[in-house]
């Protein structure tokens, strides 16, 4: 039987990360280029915590007219406490812990360190590979 992965096997190591200094139109974009809907706040030197797209919606309001994203900073939106797990922790661990609190992420410090980003879409991916090495082939659908 194989092992279940390591958190590091899973994850998206050396996370794209910004300034909590930063205006929010500038995380929008950054997070829209690079196709990420949770992005690591830092700030001198430090991980503060994560700004999600739906932190930035949810401080945008509906039409996002007001406030103005541009004048509007990181540091006014992120989450400061976010869920933090050392790379060593067994996934299942953070798994439980990220479906009963009901969260998108968990970002991974190495030494106190920002080492990666572990959110759903990377459980989803790699559950779909355990699937497609441990599980036999799928019952047919139209019976």
């Amino acid at each position: 039987m194989k092992r279940l992965p390591a958190l590091r096997q899973v994850m998206t190591p050396f996370p794209y990360s910004i300034d909590v200094e930063s205006p929010v139109d500038e995380a929008q974009r950054f997070m829209r280029e690079h196709r990420i809907r949770h992005l690591p706040v830092m700030g001198h030197g430090k991980l503060l915590g994560v700004v999600s797209d739906r932190d930035i919606k949810l401080a945008l309001g509906p039409d996002f007219a007001y406030p103005n994203a541009r004048e509007l900073k990181v540091r006014d939106v992120f989450v400061a406490d976010s869920y933090v797990v050392e790379l060593a922790t067994p996934l299942q661990d953070v798994l439980q812990h990220m479906a009963e609190h009901r969260l998108g992420s968990a970002v991974v410090t190495r030494g106190g360190k920002l080492a990666g980003v572990f959110t759903a879409t990377d459980a989803c991916r790699a559950f779909a590979e355990y699937l497609r090495d441990h599980a036999s082939d799928p019952p047919d659908a139209a019976a």
